[in-house]
């Protein structure tokens, strides 16, 4: 039976749900579901239009950060990494665009992959999906906002 004492000693314990900051996209604050079930982290997107700049595909999109709150937004722009077919929890099949970002949650930051896709309906605007928690999370499912509201400027 494996140490798993050894191999969590090093992990920091997150909450089943975070608030996270994505600094390189202009984020402060957004609310995101732990989900180990999730291969791929998901940032709601109301709005994506690819684009190219020097012949290399990017994407602009805007989110509303705050759920129930459709006035606020922020307008994000990213290089594509590609398009990749994703199954979402209800098995329904979506071509989305995959970005790189970093996300910060306390005072821990990771380079990760996201999807975009529209999360209008959904109860939290980022899922984030275990290979962006690999090596440097462990959640706790009976906890949530270990680490508190970023600060916001």
């Amino acid at each position: 039976m494996p140490n798993t004492d050894a191999a969590q000693k090093d992990l920091a314990i997150i909450g089943w749900r975070e608030w996270i900051s994505l600094p390189g996209l202009v984020i402060p604050c957004i609310k995101a579901k732990i989900d180990t079930g999730a291969r791929t982290s998901a940032l709601h997107a109301y709005f994506v239009e690819p684009y190219y700049k020097n012949k290399v595909p990017y994407v602009r999109f805007g989110i509303h950060p705050h759920q129930g709150d459709s006035e606020t937004a922020i307008i994000c722009d990213a290089k594509v990494l590609e398009e990749r077919k994703v199954t979402d929890s209800g098995g329904h099949i979506e071509n989305r665009f995959v970005i790189e970002t970093i996300i910060t949650i306390g005072d821990l930051s990771r380079k990760v992959e996201i999807t975009l896709t529209n999360r209008d309906t959904m109860k939290f605007r980022m899922l984030l999906g275990r290979t962006a928690l690999n090596n440097l999370f462990c959640v706790n499912p009976a906890t949530s906002y270990l680490f508190g509201k970023p600060h916001t400027q």
